[in-house]
């Protein structure tokens, strides 16, 4: 399929359109279904407080090692057969946490799911490569925009559907969205066996080969850095923004939760606008400047004018999320081959998950060091500014692969 000269998006892919759009939809119902209802779960099975923490822990620590195992699953299965292999174990988890006699029997369903999701993760972008090389940015943007919604819709009617059919159905039910994905996929591996078509990261070895030396590439550690500054800004947030709310600004708890939404909502504009403007600008170290002054200027005002402009700061948090889909796009765009695409996502995604996992450890270690949350906001802007290296070190268009045959 030549790069140059985009094709109708429905020419020939229209199952695979349709693959990317409902595997995006799946990546985020397993980690925001659980906490609504977890007043509920708990009501049945005694979970201690520790548990609740370790629930809220699993996603990015699993996601992270999903990172290192996924390039060597699409180099065995290829990327159809590893997007298969994640649905399934979606599907797996959302049943055995739905059925769980216990909090064991929940948290093996739970890391099922969260492995399942963090390999979606990984393919995800080589999938977008694989079937639309002429349209990465236009589909990139489309499937962040639906994660981001994946994240809405069970949030919102996690606790709703346990009032009407208790808590095991409502976190049933999301398996029924990732068995409607699994549809369009197996449609596609059933086309490729017929035809005999090769999966081409099957037989491709250079993924292996690769992750063992992105080490050694700028390019490689500079999307990491910008994938690890977003994480860990966006995780702290999730685990601490309403509290810092609460106190430096004189939220109120619903106050607090509705501006934690606002800083949802105002990341789906850049999810959709970012990766188009990555395509067309000369460079893209004026995007991911925008992104880290966003966040920047965001926790100063937390820091010295917090009651004041409250809504503008939380606006500009969320604002600055807009260096995740700038991150997902760059994966594609700064490699040249589709393994090449499979290596540097694992390795990003992997490390950014990792350390995502930490950030919001640190910003409460901080906090209960020092009683208040000036140490805390100073280490997430201290966080944020790191990125303006990659907003350098990426300005010009360098490709992973010509840096390590260099």
């Amino acid at each position: 399929m030549p790069e140059h000269r985009p094709l109708p998006i429905w020419a020939g892919r229209g199952a695979a359109l349709l693959g990317i759009v409902l595997v995006a939809f799946t990546l985020r119902q397993a980690v925001a279904a659980i906490s609504p209802i977890l007043s509920d779960i708990r009501a049945d099975i005694p979970i201690s407080n520790i548990g609740v923490g370790l629930l809220g822990t699993l996603p990015p620590i699993l996601f992270a090692v999903s990172g290192f195992i996924a390039p060597q699953v699409a180099r065995r299965i290829g990327l159809d057969g590893g997007i298969l292999l994640a649905l399934v174990l979606m599907t797996a988890g959302h049943i055995t946490r739905a059925i769980a006699p216990g909090f064991a029997i929940l948290l093996v369903g739970s890391i099922v799911a969260f492995a399942g999701t963090g390999i979606g993760n990984v393919l995800l972008p080589s999938i977008v490569r694989r079937y639309f090389p002429d349209r990465v940015a236009l589909l990139t943007a489309v499937y962040a925009c639906i994660v981001g919604v994946s994240t809405a819709v069970p949030a919102a009617l996690a606790a709703p559907i346990a009032e009407q059919g208790g808590w095991r159905f409502s976190l049933g039910v999301w398996s029924a969205t990732s068995v409607v994905a699994l549809v369009p996929w197996i449609i596609i591996l059933a086309r490729e066996r017929r035809l005999r078509l090769p999966d081409a990261v099957a037989v491709e070895s250079r993924p292996a080969a690769l992750v063992k030396r992105l080490w050694r590439s700028r390019v490689a550690l500079s999307i990491t850095v910008l994938f690890s500054t977003s994480t860990i800004c966006t995780y702290a947030a999730f685990a601490w923004l309403p509290e810092i709310l609460g106190d430096v600004a004189g939220s109120t708890p619903t106050e607090a939760g509705v501006l934690l939404a606002v800083t949802g909502i105002v990341s789906v504009p850049g999810a959709l606008i970012a990766p188009l403007l990555v395509e067309r600008m000369r460079t893209v170290g004026w995007l991911i400047a925008a992104g880290v002054a966003s966040f920047a200027f965001g926790y100063l005002g937390l820091l010295f004018a917090p009651a004041t402009s409250t809504l503008l700061w939380v606006l500009l948090i969320g604002s600055g999320s807009i260096l995740f889909p700038v991150s997902l796009v760059l994966i594609n765009v700064r490699t040249r081959t589709q393994g090449g695409t499979v290596a540097l996502s694992g390795f990003a995604q992997g490390i950014a998950y990792a350390l995502g996992a930490l950030g919001p450890l640190i910003v409460g270690l901080l906090h209960d060091v020092t009683g208040g949350w000036t140490l805390p906001l100073l280490f997430l802007l201290a966080v944020a500014l790191v990125a303006t290296i990659p907003a350098i070190t990426l300005a010009r268009p360098v490709f992973v692969e010509d840096e390590l045959d260099r």
